[in-house]
């Protein structure tokens, strides 16, 4: 059996989304990136910072596989990885892919050329970019393949299928659980997935590729539009295109979301809106936390970046490109600036300090609601990020 070890490598240029959790816990499709690799491997743990090595720990013995986190699976360098041998490092160019070692070192390792083909997260914005085509990589992954356009444990499914129109040929998987009626499913452009327990409400309309994970809802009369993905426990309304919602987050109103990466614990305000286009169609910068300064995109849609716990007022506007840290509330007319620091209290005349205190007693409530508690663990590692972010917020 092999022991699989998914490391971060470059974990700071996907801040604020990694503050609170290792790179292979990111969704990008259906899964998250260790779920991904856990299809493959009997055996997968992480190995990340030490303040959140005890929420997400490693199984290290004496032979493992030390795979890059930031690489999505493909079929070809499974191939590769599975012929590395013991003290052999896999390259391709500068980048270090995986290596086989008793330990997290590949100093003085035999280096393999690697030929494969595969995605890879360069920056925060590929979880969106590259969303589309997880959805469709991950279907493959899942279930096996046939020419069925409904698939699903669900009991009910033939009078799903009544009750729902179908546009396209593509394939629609739905699982036990699930509920939806008088909706309209395109899957013209990629298939549809439905998660256990989860709940489309009628008069909604979405087009894949598309997925939603357990337990989560979309409000009535809501437009999904492609490239999307729900994560478990979610709530979701109005327009939304080309956004991935990591799970527990709700955006249950009207209002416009597109371009964009949500963390978890997170709440958008009724009617919260964001630009994922600039007013002179030029490419759009976000703030990066490695050069601390705003970075190229290289894309013409981007919307918002936001990390755990963050919430937003009704009729909050989101300015093309922006980053929201942990545990930020907004709220107040007009756009508030593109970078908003962690655990930051306000909106577009200025932010204060949200107390740590007071943090936790909101997040209590927010967690009770889902009948989750918040951990020591998880107390540990936000008043870790409060104290390490405290420079942004011009805070001694």
């Amino acid at each position: 059996m092999m022991n699989v070890i998914l490391f971060d490598s470059n974990r700071v240029d996907f801040y604020p989304l990694s503050l609170t959790r290792p790179i292979s816990s990111f969704r990008v499709g259906v899964l998250t990136i260790k779920e991904k690799w856990e299809i493959y491997f009997d055996s997968v743990s992480v190995y990340t910072e030490d303040y959140l090595s005890k929420k997400f720990n490693s199984n290290i013995i004496e032979d493992n596989i030390w795979i890059n986190a930031q690489i999505l699976p493909s079929e070809s360098l499974l191939t590769e990885i599975k012929n590395l041998r013991i003290g052999e490092v896999l390259n391709q160019g500068s980048l270090k892919l995986a290596f086989r070692s008793d330990s997290y070192s590949s100093k003085g390792l035999n280096k393999v050329k690697s030929n494969a083909k595969f995605s890879f997260l360069n920056s925060i914005s590929d979880i969106f970019s590259l969303n589309g085509e997880e959805i469709k990589s991950d279907f493959k992954r899942m279930f096996s393949k046939d020419d069925l356009e409904w698939k699903g444990d669900v009991k009910n499914l033939e009078q799903i299928k009544k009750s729902n129109v179908k546009i396209g040929t593509g394939i629609i998987y739905i699982e036990n659980g699930a509920k939806l009626n008088n909706c309209i499913l395109n899957t013209t452009n990629g298939p549809i997935y439905i998660g256990k327990d989860a709940e489309i409400m009628e008069g909604s309309m979405v087009r894949g590729p598309f997925a939603m994970c357990n337990n989560s809802v979309i409000k009535m009369g809501a437009k999904i539009y492609e490239n999307t993905t729900i994560g478990p426990f979610c709530k979701v309304g109005g327009e939304i295109n080309n956004v991935v919602f990591f799970g527990y987050s709700s955006k249950a109103h009207d209002g416009f979301l597109g371009n964009s990466v949500i963390g978890e614990w997170c709440n958008l305000g009724a009617d919260t809106n964001n630009s994922n286009l600039k007013n002179n169609y030029d490419n759009v910068k976000i703030w990066n936390y490695t050069s601390e300064s705003f970075k190229e995109t290289g894309l013409q849609f981007c919307g918002l970046i936001m990390g755990d716990h963050s919430k937003c007022g009704i009729n909050t506007m989101f300015n093309t490109g922006t980053v929201v840290g942990i545990g930020a509330n907004i709220f107040g007319s007009g756009f508030p600036r593109n970078f908003i620091p962690s655990f930051s209290w306000g909106g577009s005349s200025g932010f204060i300090v949200h107390r740590i205190d007071k943090f936790f007693k909101t997040a209590e409530k927010v967690l009770a609601r889902r009948e989750v508690v918040l951990s020591d663990d998880d107390m540990a590692i936000l008043s870790h990020i409060y104290n390490m972010t405290k420079s942004y917020r011009n805070e001694k």
